[in-house]
């Protein structure tokens, strides 16, 4: 173990406020027996020697005593001087006791105090020891206060090598501190290895060094390896304790139970945590108002609690507390902050509201509403303008009919009692009410016998006033039988003077009368009968006329009332048919149902009897009636008639006799409902005879046009032919082109393709028809056809996209002398197809017109200057004619005759 050198200058005598580093200078296991703490020789009180470990000793002491009352010692191991020593003798020792009372354990440390001289002395010894021992190279515990005044250069301690007895060591050291941040703070002698350093240190700022020792021989040889030296900070209690606020705001409710939480309050200290110089120790120093102490704090935690269940808003409603916390756990020489705690006290709902006056008196004329007769006023404690504090009233008794309402007055808080429904002096001349009032918050103290509800007593008194007739009630009703003569008398309606509780003086006028039915007697208000009545009148309602009467007194005031002539049913209507157009769709249906109705009551009405009016025998052999209920019957034809319209007569008679004729007009139509046969009725009904559309009839036309042009022109194509003995090249019929090889000089005659021709096709004797249409445009062909829905009528084929009329066109020469066909035998051929087209053009078997209509070939040839060349060709669709534009001088006639427009 390496020696403590003494101090290099300086003298401890000067009585500055040294503070050296604290060194355990036994081993781990001798912790718990011997202390020693270096110090200066002169210690003032109340300041900090060192910290010893006594936990080490006994982990859970719960009680500690030094046998020297000149010194203290804490829980966390800080050891204090509680009055001025100093050491005359280089050290002074005391011992401390340990105690725990559950496990009965004891613990002795004995604490030794070394001033400079005595640690100089032991460190002269130590380094003559040394020079005949062997050491090692290995770390050794330093540590130094922060903050410390010196003298500096301070020495801190001795590093040493065991080579040192055998070469000559230079010692040095690296790290922060040294040439690292902050610069220059310890260096170390390089012969002699002792530790100093220049300055103070703030613990705060650096809580220990880690320094880096070499040991070199002066050739540059290292014989040790580098040694790591950490020099620990110990903490001085140099920093006040700080509120995270200077003022604190705490609302709690009064009446809050003894304990009820207020607020917490936080402080923080920068020194070393978990020492006596960080804990703290909370209090309050004053209360503002004074006594009685209302609240109290937690030492430790800071959090503010209510000592008392006094606290009443409505006394005072706000306290300010200065409260103070002190490190060194509240030590007298500790330490310390202060701050300001605002504790607001809070409302409840603990003063219900009282009326000032518990009688109060007014008085209101009868017939008068919407007025405002009294203003009741309350009083309460609690906070203005809070739930607690704004008040609900309430009418108890008294205004069972309605007559009354009270409401708050937001502002003052006063009810507001208003007539609301009109008083009757002649019923009632005073009123008692009884109003309570509570607030809109519950009441916080139910449970005591004080009543949240406050009551009064209002007396209102009715005023009389001289008022008009009065129309009670305001409806009045009379019975008389519909269709009595005219001049027929009847009570009607009375109005009545509440003073005097009779009819007299009293006048009426009639103010509406829809029908003009009546008149009234201007003295009684009796009725007479001026129109005669009837019942079924749009202007009655189930059975009742009004009329409206206007009753005045002789002062000129007035009511109004409404009188209800009550009209008694007569069977004076005969029942009817009220449809009289009836439809039969024969396809679907043989009869229809008919419904007759009585505008009289039930009692005058059905059962209804139904009956053929007819004298005619054909009427009564063609249609017959069947009862299906009470008020329907059914009528159905007989004997198969004919499509159309017929008149069916029918009497329908009421259970008491009344009876009245309807003459149904039936249609008969041939439709599948109702509105088809309505739509249409004058196609479905009767006999319509078959006609052709216009369509049809322009096929039939086109049809025989057509037959006269093939006759012409087979005619004149087989003269022409006759006459030229020249041979024409199939492909013309084909509409291609061929190669060649032969062409007849001098041939400068062109071959028209706006003609019917005929050619003889190969072997098989069946003729290929190349029609070109009359409206062929400049060299362009078009074939037309007459189709139905779409069909071809021509027999025709199509292979691979190409359209072939008859036959398929087939290869090979053909002369014109050759042709076969004479005019019978296309005669024979196009007669029967024509006719077929004729036949189609008729109606189908549902009546409906042939969709007959002209259809025109598309076009042919697109992409080709040439056109097309004809009709009947094999030439796939993907083969285009644009090669004709790049003919030979052979086939350029024939491509101008094909271009030709």
């Amino acid at each position: 173990m390496a020696s403590v050198g003494p101090v290099r200058s300086g003298s401890p005598a000067l009585g500055l406020p040294h503070l050296l580093t604290l060194a355990i200078l036994t081993l781990a296991s001798e912790a718990c027996k011997e202390v020693i703490l270096r110090v200066p020789s002169e210690l003032p009180a109340e300041k900090f020697v060192g910290r010893v470990n006594l936990k080490a000793c006994l982990k859970s002491a719960n009680l500690i005593h030094l046998s020297d009352p000149d010194f203290q010692v804490f829980e966390d191991g800080s050891v204090y001087t509680t009055n001025s020593v100093v050491l005359s003798s280089g050290q002074r020792s005391f011992t401390i006791w340990l105690f725990n009372t559950d496990s009965q354990e004891e613990r002795e440390l004995s604490v030794h105090l070394e001033g400079p001289v005595e640690a100089l002395n032991k460190r002269l010894h130590a380094e003559k020891v040394l020079s005949r021992s062997k050491r090692r190279w290995a770390p050794i515990p330093c540590s130094m206060m922060e903050n410390s005044l010196g003298p500096f250069p301070l020495f801190l301690q001795q590093i040493q090598s065991d080579t040192a007895q055998n070469y000559t060591i230079y010692y040095s050291i690296r790290g922060p501190g040294v040439d690292r941040e902050p610069l220059n703070l310890f260096y170390v002698e390089r012969d002699t290895g002792n530790l100093y350093c220049t300055g103070p240190v703030d613990r705060e700022q650096y809580e220990s060094f880690e320094l880096t020792a070499f040991a070199t021989t002066p050739d540059g040889y290292t014989p040790e390896y580098p040694l790591t030296l950490i020099i620990k900070i110990e903490d001085e209690n140099d920093n006040h304790p700080i509120f995270t606020k200077t003022t604190y705001s705490f609302t709690v409710l009064e009446n809050s139970a003894v304990g009820s939480v207020v607020g917490e309050v936080r402080a923080t200290d920068s020194d070393e945590p978990d020492t006596m110089h960080t804990r703290l120790k909370y209090s309050i120093l004053e209360q503002s108002p004074s006594p009685p102490t209302l609240f109290t704090m937690h030492p430790t935690t800071g959090v503010i609690t209510t000592t008392s269940s006094q606290l009443d808003r409505e006394l005072i409603d706000k306290y300010q507390l200065k409260i103070k916390v002190q490190d060194m756990d509240g030590q007298y020489f500790g330490l310390q902050a202060t701050a300001t705690c605002i504790i607001t006290v809070g409302d409840v709902n603990d003063n219900p509201p009282t009326f000032t006056r518990t009688v109060y008196e007014t008085s209101v004329e009868e017939n008068t509403i919407d007025v405002e007769i009294l203003r009741l006023s309350i009083q309460d404690k609690d906070l203005v303008n809070s739930p607690n504090w704004r008040a609900n009233y309430n009418i108890l008794k008294g205004n069972e009919n309605g007559n009354f309402k009270i409401e708050t007055d937001p502002k003052t808080n006063e009810g507001i009692l208003c007539v609301v429904k009109p008083l009757n002096y002649e019923e009632r001349e005073q009123v008692t009410l009884q109003i309570g009032v509570v607030n809109e918050a519950p009441y916080t103290r139910e449970a005591t016998a004080r009543s949240p509800m406050s009551t009064a007593t209002v007396t209102v008194t009715v005023k009389n006033v001289d008022e008009g007739p009065e129309c009670i009630p305001p409806v009045q009703t009379v019975r008389i039988r519909e269709n009595v003569p005219v001049g027929t008398r009847n009570n009607g309606y009375t109005a009545y003077d509440p003073e005097t509780r009779s009819s007299s003086g009293i006048r009426y006028r009639k103010l509406s009368d829809p029908r003009g039915w009546v008149m009234i007697n201007e003295d009684s208000g009796s009725i007479s009968i001026s129109r005669t009545l009837d019942r079924e009148a749009e202007t009655v309602r189930n059975g009742i006329y009004n009329i409206t009467v206007l009753a005045l007194d002789a002062a000129g005031r007035s009511c109004t009332g409404t009188l209800g002539i009550v009209l008694e049913d007569v069977n004076d209507n005969g029942p009817f048919i009220p449809k009289q157009t009836v439809v039969i769709c024969k396809a679907t249906m043989s009869s229809a149902e008919i419904v007759a109705v009585d505008p009289d009551e039930p009692v005058n009405g059905p059962p209804f009897d139904f009956s053929l009016e007819s004298t005619d025998s054909e009427v009564r052999r063609m249609w017959r009636l069947t009862r299906i209920n009470d008020t329907a019957a059914r009528l159905s034809y007989q004997n198969d008639p004919s499509f159309g319209s017929y008149v069916v007569p029918i009497r329908v008679t009421d259970r008491l006799g009344l009876s009245s004729v309807t003459s149904l007009n039936v249609l008969i139509c041939d439709c599948i409902t109702e509105s088809d046969c309505t739509a249409r009725s004058g196609e479905r009904t009767g006999y319509a005879d078959v006609r052709l559309g216009p369509w049809a009839i322009l096929a039939i036309l086109l049809g025989i046009a057509l037959l006269f042009c093939i006759l012409f022109t087979l005619v004149c194509s087989v003269s022409q032919a006759t006459k030229q003995q020249k041979v024409i090249p199939d492909d013309l019929a084909q509409q291609n082109l061929i190669v060649s090889n032969t062409e007849a000089p001098g041939d400068d005659k062109v071959y028209s393709t706006n003609g019917f021709t005929t050619q003889m096709v190969g072997a098989s004797g069946q003729a290929a028809l190349g029609m070109s249409g009359a409206g062929a445009k400049s060299g362009g062909q078009e074939t037309i056809e007459m189709v139905k829905g779409g069909h071809q009528t021509l027999d025709s084929c199509r292979m691979a996209g190409h359209h072939h009329t008859l036959d398929p066109c087939r290869g090979g020469h053909v002369e014109v002398d050759n042709y076969r066909y004479t005019y019978s035998e296309w005669h024979n051929f196009t007669q029967p197809r024509l006719g077929e087209k004729v036949q189609l053009c008729h109606e189908d078997d549902n009546q409906t017109l042939a969709q007959d209509y002209v259809l025109t070939y598309s076009y042919e040839g697109t992409g080709s200057t040439a056109g097309s060349v004809g009709c009947c060709s094999e030439q796939p669709e993907e083969d285009r004619l644009e090669f004709l534009d790049h003919l030979g001088p052979k086939f350029r006639t024939l491509a101008e005759v094909c271009t030709k427009r």
